[in-house]
């Protein structure tokens, strides 16, 4: 049986949003679950890596009620090398926004609709003052997406 590959897009430019990236790495990687995870920046991240891959969690900063710059170069970089060999994966995404986040998620919303990536859930909007829980909600979130696409529901 072939291991399936989770691979993790986190723009982390704070502390805080490392955090967020290392959750959901561990929750990814909960030894229950068999998927092989792989986590990287939005700058590190190839069409390769993503055509590589059998389900992706992004996450993003909003910046200016928009996603990162880093975050919209990986989808400038990857979006029509993998448009027609993607369709359907199984996505899921989560924003660390300061203000309400809904002007990044419309904005991936577009992209991700361009590209016909399965959205597992409505974005999960971390907003905000930081909050400690903000970690747990993405490890259970990357949990359940690689849960998901062991057990071949997504």
């Amino acid at each position: 049986m072939n291991t399936k590959t989770l691979l993790i897009v986190a723009h982390a430019p704070s502390s805080n949003t490392k955090k967020l990236a290392e959750a959901a790495y561990n929750g990814a990687n909960h030894t229950d679950i068999n998927v092989n995870v792989v986590l990287k920046s939005p700058q590190d991240t190839q069409p390769e890596d993503v055509l590589a891959a059998d389900a992706l969690l992004l996450g993003t900063t909003e910046n200016l009620a928009y996603m990162a710059g880093l975050t919209k170069d990986f989808f400038d970089r990857c979006y029509y090398p993998v448009l027609e060999k993607k369709q359907g994966i199984p996505f899921a995404l989560y924003i660390r926004a300061g203000h309400d986040g809904t002007g990044t998620k419309l904005a991936i919303k577009t992209i991700t609709t361009g590209l016909r990536w399965s959205w597992i859930q409505e974005a999960l909007i971390l907003q905000g003052e930081w909050q400690d829980s903000f970690t747990e909600q993405v490890q259970e979130l990357a949990m359940t997406l690689a849960a998901g696409v062991e057990a071949g529901i997504y």
